[in-house]
């Protein structure tokens, strides 16, 4: 294998010829390098939103003919709506073009789902959209995740705009990724950005495939690409109040309570309305009324996020504030949450300074390998597992222990390759 950073891995695959998308540029520019080529349109147009079953029906017999990969994307309402459904699905293949699906008009995909089954997805950040596709009837068996492959091959910028630009040489306008996806009709530009999202993907993925290849890293993409496709759908957030913004300033157990009832009624309001937790209370408002404790509604007006609310919305908060002071001792939360694994790093040095030692060799091994390697350490081997190793090292501190601890916590197999021998060398014994 030829290390990464003895590559030029942008230059050789600007090299490659290039997408097979037609610039809109009369000439393309001389030096691709300073003057990517910007992309106003999609080669066949913006094509019409599906909305209704007669031409969904129509959208799957035309990718069930065509061939290869799918270029797959889906927009969701973050920040305006009430969880993470996908508020539109854009696709692209060989033989049929591109087509934008509204969920909203259609939310059974699972017969598109159905035809693309034996299909390699590509998307650009696979986790990000996989579990709004999977609500829809939509998962992937085999899928190419853009991002990634760009995190494995070292590239130091890897959204979808910063890869298209470097890898092939265009210019994607990305102003409308933070918009209301909800909002219908959904706006012309809206759709032309959406559309060119999945425009290039499928040169990208191609462009990466034989980057990966080159630097002796392909199989390990397609290690992580399986992992991603077989991995179970996330289970829900144990006590998902802890995590509201501020939490560290809550110091006593009633207060808690306090934060524990606000969050719930907030999440309650906003799931009945449809719109983002935020906008029905930020989680300043909750935490400083946790402080504060107030003894009636007029008590809240005061405090921020407050003010300018109604005498009937104070005291829907004002109650979940006095559920909180009327709960026994014994149902009062934690001030803790049991976390399984080791401690926090910080207090290792303390709790036990041998395995402090050995995660500081694991840690600079890891960091030199994944320099030479060309990748983020985290990309190499995720952190967590390499504090569990290092602090419950197996008995027998032999490199073949160490990778059948490393695959027990989910490592890939190159990983473990990788790095089963710096680790077996960290946690073994002193002298």
């Amino acid at each position: 294998m030829t290390d990464a950073q003895d590559t030029a891995a942008e230059p050789a695959l600007r090299a490659t010829g290039g997408p097979r998308h037609q610039p809109l540029l009369s000439q393309p520019p001389a030096d691709v390098e300073s003057a990517p080529i910007p992309l106003l349109e999609p080669r066949e147009g913006i094509p019409p939103v599906v909305a209704t079953e007669e031409a969904l029906a129509e959208v799957i017999a035309a990718f069930a003919a065509g061939t290869g990969p799918v270029a797959v994307d889906a927009e969701r309402a973050s920040g305006y709506r009430y969880g993470q459904r996908a508020y539109l699905v854009q696709l692209r293949r060989e033989g049929a073009g591109s087509a934008l699906i509204d969920p909203v008009g259609c939310p059974d995909l699972s017969a598109l789902g159905e035809v693309l089954a034996d299909a390699e997805w590509i998307l650009h950040a696979a986790t990000q959209d996989l579990p709004c596709l999977r609500e829809i009837g939509m998962t992937p068996t085999r899928l190419f995740d853009t991002e990634l492959a760009g995190r494995l091959a070292g590239f130091p910028r890897v959204g979808l705009g910063a890869m298209v630009e470097n890898v092939l040489g265009y210019a994607l306008e990305k102003g409308h990724s933070a918009v209301d996806w909800s909002t219908r009709p959904l706006p012309e530009p809206w759709l032309r950005y959406a559309a060119l999202d999945v425009e290039l993907l499928i040169d990208l993925r191609d462009a990466l495939e034989k980057e990966l290849d080159r630097q002796g890293k392909l199989d390990w993409a397609h290690q992580e690409f399986d992992a991603i496709a077989a991995a179970p759908p996330a289970p829900p957030r144990k006590d998902p109040w802890r995590r509201t913004s501020g939490m560290h300033k809550v110091r006593r157990r009633r207060q808690m309570a306090a934060v524990r009832e606000l969050w719930t009624t907030r999440d309650r309001v906003a799931q009945r309305r449809d719109v983002s937790p935020g906008k029905v209370l930020s989680d300043t408002a909750i935490i400083e009324a946790s402080l504060a404790m107030p003894g009636d509604a007029q008590g809240l007006v005061g405090l921020p996020g407050f003010g300018r609310m109604g005498r009937r919305q104070l005291e829907q908060w004002q109650a979940a504030v006095d559920r909180a002071k009327g709960l026994p001792d014994g149902e009062l939360p934690q001030p803790g949450q049991t976390v399984a694994g080791p401690p926090p790093p910080r207090s290792w040095a303390d709790k036990d300074p041998e395995a402090a030692a050995r995660l500081s060799a694991a840690r600079t091994a890891v960091s030199a390998l994944a320099e030479r390697l060309n990748m983020p350490q985290e990309n190499l081997i995720t952190p967590d597992t390499v504090r569990r190793v290092c602090w419950e090292p197996p008995r027998e501190r032999s490199v073949e222990a160490v990778a059948e601890a490393l695959t027990g916590y989910g490592a890939r197999p190159w990983q473990v390759e990788q790095v089963a021998p710096l680790l077996a060398r960290a946690v073994a014994p002193a002298g």
